[in-house]
């Protein structure tokens, strides 16, 4: 099974209120865990200090069903989202969010020109190689943009690769992920030409917010 593949299962089995929460181990133990039936809420706890920040075009990176995108809309904020999943982009069209079928490796409208990206809910992790993502992020933003990423809490082990799926459907399936703990921000951040603006904490969730520099 596709990282696509599983994300499309979990997303479909939480819309029609089945469990989906599932794992994503990896081999030097690290161990991250998801509940889509989260990301399928209106609002989620600490939602709303990571919306404040944005306040002009905002680029809402692995959208899944649309929560964050949609608010940012309901808030008169011009948003869009983007997801591999084919489920997750219908569920987001669904609760009146703008979003597409796009890899934020791929071609994306408005490269180069957005205000703020949103990298939420664990999505860090995109592509297993958060070098990689960030430096893809860099070019989406904007020269004044602002990157604003949920990370794990300090003192988490970092890990990066390729992890391997357990879901509510079955074992094996692999998933190109990482962990960053907000304690490795500042190196990261520094090799992938951004620069840690703020931190803050909120519902026991960690974010930052990074600028071009």
């Amino acid at each position: 099974m596709s990282a696509v593949a599983v994300f499309d299962a979990v997303f479909d089995r939480a819309a029609a209120g089945v469990p989906a929460a599932f794992t994503a181990r990896h081999p030097s133990g690290g161990v991250l865990r998801f509940d889509p039936a989260v990301w399928c809420r209106d609002a989620t706890a600490g939602d709303a200090t990571l919306l404040a920040r944005c306040t002009g075009p905002t680029l809402d990176v692995g959208c899944g069903p649309g929560r964050l995108t949609g608010a940012l809309i309901d808030a008169g904020q011009p948003a869009l989202g983007i997801d591999v999943s084919a489920i997750a982009v219908r569920l987001a069209r669904g609760r009146g969010a703008v979003a597409l079928q796009r890899d934020v490796f791929g071609p994306v409208p408005g490269a180069g020109r957005w205000r703020h990206l949103l990298l939420a809910d664990g999505n860090i992790g995109i592509g297993g190689d958060p070098h990689r993502l960030l430096r893809r992020c860099r070019r989406l933003l904007a020269a004044d943009g602002h990157l604003h990423a949920e990370l794990a809490p300090p003192g988490t082990p970092a890990w990066s690769g390729t992890a391997t799926v357990q879901t509510p459907g079955g074992t094996g399936s692999p998933l190109p992920w990482a962990c960053v703990p907000l304690d490795d921000l500042p190196a990261l951040a520094g090799a992938t030409a951004l620069r840690v603006r703020d931190t803050w904490t909120e519902a026991g969730r960690w974010f930052a917010t990074l600028a071009p520099g």
